[in-house]
């Protein structure tokens, strides 16, 4: 149990707020070269945060030591010694992307078109159920005020004589 608090907080400080912190100082310098290796950095976090998510449910329950070694692997991520993060993203996601940029960018889109025509169906039909509830309330409401005003008042008291 330990271990998997350990690896949720060095994941969060070491994986996240350092290299934001890191992010900030390369855009506030305009450093190209620092901006460029914290990308990377991001593009293969985001990977990695894939992958952990995956591999949390279906891994960690039997490899010894899988806290364990996600802590080492975020930390050669970011070693400067090691370069993982650019290592990762020069020899397999740059030519992983760039081989399949097309077929991405036309999934993203029909993905794109398909959640907004899914959006605007499920929107008209909201609008068409709070449309029969309104109606179906003020029918009731009506009705419902005008046996409660027959109850209460006689019918000499309702035509005002």
């Amino acid at each position: 149990m330990i271990s998997v608090f350990l690896s949720r907080l060095v994941v969060l400080i070491a994986g996240t707020l350092y290299p934001a912190y890191r992010s900030y100082k390369a855009v506030r310098t305009k450093d190209v070269r620092e901006y460029v290796k914290w990308m990377m950095y991001w593009i293969v976090f985001a990977l990695f945060c894939l992958a952990e998510t995956i591999s949390d449910v279906f891994v960690s329950f039997w490899l010894p030591f899988y806290y364990e070694l996600k802590i080492v692997f975020v930390l050669w991520l970011l070693s400067p010694w090691t370069k993982g993060a650019s290592i990762l993203y020069r020899k397999w996601v740059h030519p992983t992307l760039t081989k399949h940029e097309r077929d991405i960018d036309l999934m993203l889109e029909h993905a794109k078109s398909e959640s907004y025509n899914q959006v605007m169906r499920l929107g008209s039909r909201g609008i068409l159920c709070a449309r029969e509830i309104i109606a179906t309330a003020a029918l009731r409401g009506q009705a419902q005020l005008v046996q409660q005003l027959q109850r209460s008042y006689s019918a000499s008291d309702i035509s005002g004589r």
